[in-house]
């Protein structure tokens, strides 16, 4: 089950669990949309895997299955891009 990280790693965005502007890595690191798309070009600079748009969980589901609470923020990852 994703995580659904709170917040972009990049400009600590908050990205809500309905959020359609936030994207991930297969390694679950996350950004905004646009940190993903005008900083980093798609690319995570954690792993170098390709940034797609993060699936949302149904509404109902959340209750039994929250997101994260735990933020990662990393503003230095533009530089690592």
């Amino acid at each position: 089950m994703l995580e659904l990280r709170p917040g972009c790693e990049c400009c600590d965005k908050n990205l809500s669990a309905e959020s359609d502007e936030a994207r991930i890595c297969s390694f679950e690191c996350t950004f905004c949309v646009d940190c993903a798309t005008n900083v980093l070009h798609g690319k995570c600079p954690n792993c170098g895997g390709e940034l797609i748009a993060r699936p949302r969980r149904p509404a109902n589901k959340l209750a039994s299955n929250p997101p994260s609470t735990q933020r990662v923020f990393n503003p230095a990852c533009a530089q690592q891009a």
